[in-house]
């Protein structure tokens, strides 16, 4: 978990490839065509379908599927990156995106238009810089509810803690990208 454009989807990707195991990555499940949500029932089943499996990694922070994601999770780990970080990502990759048009979910891709809104429901950008004092606190919560619950909680300020988490719990040195 993070705040958008924190590195969850490249992390949680590149640990399923070592760890050969599934990769679940919630935006492509939530976001249908024409950026559509998709509707409840069938999120939750598909995150339910999918989180069944012995073996997976999943980057997102839904809260509406919080109690089948947390409770089947073994492992957490947050990206609680400083938002000039998190920014110094985020919008370079966006623009890379704009400039291909690179597919993201769906037929989904990002629009130019979108760079420059300030809603922060239409923008990316935007949505990542004010969301960041609550993406933080929600990684607060899960830290204490992890501790109570017994479930291992990586709480990473930077990439070599990201790198050093991860190979920590695994046992073993890990290229995470």
């Amino acid at each position: 978990m993070g705040s958008s454009g924190s590195g969850k989807t490249t992390y949680a990707r590149h640990l399923a490839a070592q760890l050969g195991v599934p990769h679940i990555e919630m935006d492509a499940l939530f976001h249908q065509a024409d950026w559509t949500p998709a509707e409840a029932a069938a999120f939750r089943a598909s995150i339910d379908a999918a989180t069944a499996v012995d073996g997976w990694t999943m980057d997102g922070n839904y809260s509406a599927v919080r109690d089948l994601s947390f409770h089947r999770a073994e492992v957490m780990v947050a990206l609680d990156f400083p938002r000039s970080l998190v920014m110094r990502q985020l919008i370079p990759r966006t623009l890379h995106r704009l400039v291909t048009q690179q597919e993201l979910w769906n037929g989904n891709t990002e629009s130019w238009s979108n760079l420059w809104r300030w809603d922060p429901t239409r923008s990316v950008i935007r949505w990542s810089w004010t969301r960041h004092a609550a993406v933080k606190e929600r990684i607060d919560w899960y830290e204490r509810l992890c501790a109570v619950r017994g479930t291992t909680f990586i709480r990473a300020r930077s990439h070599a803690e990201v790198r050093e988490g991860i190979s920590r719990v695994l046992g073993t040195d890990i290229f995470l990208g």
